[in-house]
């Protein structure tokens, strides 16, 4: 008997060790997609400031986003610099991803 109620301790433990790795997981992935999402809508925001694409920047961003299964939370423009962010999922099991594109900075000593 002593067995049997051994054998169900360590398949409880297992099953709940497996239950949050695999949630674990399943965030790392969101938060990865999270951030793959917002580095676009950045790209597609800053390539439309500098008149690279046409359309309005922060509408670029947002077409962007949801092509890449996330929505747009916010998208800040200060010069040809472009920074967004993005949600992907709802809820407990949302995860949010923030990116900025636009030209690099000069080199110090250079105008």
């Amino acid at each position: 008997m002593a067995g049997v109620a051994a054998a169900v301790g360590v398949l409880a433990v297992s099953a709940t060790l497996a239950v949050g790795i695999g949630a674990a997981s399943a965030a790392a992935v969101r938060s990865a997609h999270a951030a793959g999402a917002a580095d676009a809508a950045a790209l597609a925001a800053a390539d439309t400031t500098s008149g690279a694409l046409d359309g309005i920047p922060c509408d670029a961003a947002a077409q962007v986003a949801g092509a890449a299964g996330a929505r747009l939370v916010s998208c800040d423009l200060d010069g040809l610099v472009a920074t967004v962010q993005v949600e992907v999922g709802a809820g407990p099991f949302a995860a949010r991803g923030r990116a900025r594109a636009g030209p690099p900075p000069h080199p110090v000593g250079e105008p």
